[in-house]
């Protein structure tokens, strides 16, 4: 289906990633928004819709708060597409260090840092091991998983939808009686459409077993070349040690050919920040918020 020219739009279905693929291969991003499938499973969530800038396709979303905004464009004259959009006043969403450098004016723009959507970059060998005094309370925590219950770790496959989903559904009941946000309702649909959609989507995952039952898992893909994210992990949160376990088998089981593993952003939840940080990031992938200053190009 064709991607109409901008300021018109339309939703994104299935069958545009045999379009957008190539263009997010050739402009290997570093941001964990920047795939089909995180697009897809959360175009109902941020509204995504496609537009053509010139020759440059574009996602324009909303966040949570409903306030509109466009992504970093993949594919054709980037820079012309960002500047066009800008000037119309939009805001861009989650423009990395090497987009700023490459494709915007070094002048007459806002750049706002969003730490809350930092994207965390691990050494995947160091998710993988655990080894060294930094991981010491990872290790025990697994330890303390492995000895107390009767576990597999698989790679997941269909056998396993039907567990994962009604794990996800065991998760989002607990989540609420947490009194979770608004959101937690549009993280739940994306990661169900996720489990359903995941050969389609080319998304890889593992599950932990305990006895037989779906207790955890976590789903992801290639990013870029050195680098794959996790978009989903879920597991029981009453089993101490499972998530440390899941931290690991993805990071050792998937994606070999990579060295770094993108988590994705904490969203500001300070329990959230400081479980990923706990894992000793290498780098925290800046993410800015860019719109026009007062002052022209």
């Amino acid at each position: 289906m064709e991607i109409p020219q901008y300021p018109n739009s339309r939703v994104i279905t299935l069958e545009d990633k045999a379009q957008l693929d190539p263009l997010f291969n050739a402009l290997q991003p570093r941001v964990s928004e920047l795939t089909f499938a995180n697009l897809y499973l959360f175009r109902k969530a941020h509204d995504y819709r496609l537009s053509q800038v010139g020759d440059a396709v574009v996602a324009l979303g909303r966040g949570y708060d409903g306030s509109p905004y466009f992504l970093p464009p993949f594919g054709g004259d980037i820079s012309a597409a960002a500047k066009r959009l800008l000037e119309e006043g939009l805001t861009l969403y989650g423009a990395d260090d090497g987009f700023l450098s490459g494709f915007l004016p070094s002048s007459g723009l806002e750049v706002i840092p969003d730490r809350d959507n930092f994207d965390y970059l691990h050494l995947k060998q160091e998710m993988a091991e655990l080894s060294g005094k930094q991981y010491h309370k990872k290790k025990n925590r697994v330890n303390y998983f492995l000895l107390r219950h009767r576990h597999q770790v698989e790679l997941f496959n269909e056998g396993h939808l039907a567990g994962a989903l009604e794990l996800l559904e065991q998760w989002r009941r607990v989540r609420a009686e947490f009194g979770e946000g608004s959101s937690l309702a549009k993280e739940v649909e994306g990661a169900s459409e996720a489990l359903k959609l995941r050969e389609a989507l080319g998304l890889s995952g593992v599950v932990v077993l305990v006895d037989g039952a779906v207790k955890g898992f976590a789903l992801g893909e290639r990013l870029n070349r050195e680098t794959a994210v996790c978009h989903f992990e879920k597991g029981d949160l009453f089993l101490e040690g499972l998530h440390q376990l899941l931290d690991r088998e993805f990071s050792r089981l998937l994606f070999p050919e990579c060295r770094y593993l993108n988590r994705e952003q904490d969203l500001g939840e300070p329990a959230l920040r400081q479980a990923k940080l706990s894992y000793h990031p290498v780098e925290l992938v800046a993410k800015y918020r860019v719109r026009r200053s007062r002052h022209p190009f």
